[in-house]
């Protein structure tokens, strides 16, 4: 995170944190992993399985579009409803950090 968050930085920082520091169901790594590819603006984290990273995408870009049969065709290869939860979690936190940071930018004037 850039210092484009100075208002909320602490805050922002204390939420990612919580999200993808902290012990879970799925490994941290994966969790930043997710994190990154949905922050966007060009897909990122390759320890993805294909299935989840579309998963992921859908989230980021499309949170509206994610249907019941997406999650139970997750869920038949083997993903948990802790993994997906945690993975949903992470994406949207990377979707919405990263439009801020790319708003907040353009608010500056900045390239993001």
């Amino acid at each position: 995170m850039g210092n484009r968050t100075r208002r909320y930085a602490a805050l922002v920082e204390r939420l990612v944190d919580s999200v993808l520091a902290t012990s879970g169901h799925t490994t941290r790594k994966l969790r930043h992993a997710v994190f990154a590819r949905a922050f966007g603006p060009h897909p990122r984290g390759e320890n993805i399985a294909p299935d989840l990273a579309r998963y992921v995408d859908k989230v980021a870009l499309h949170a509206y579009k994610v249907t019941d049969e997406d999650l139970v065709a997750l869920k038949r290869a083997g993903n948990s409803d802790d993994l997906l939860f945690e993975v949903t979690v992470s994406a949207a936190l990377g979707a919405a950090v990263g439009r801020l940071e790319r708003g907040l930018s353009a608010l500056h004037g900045e390239e993001p």
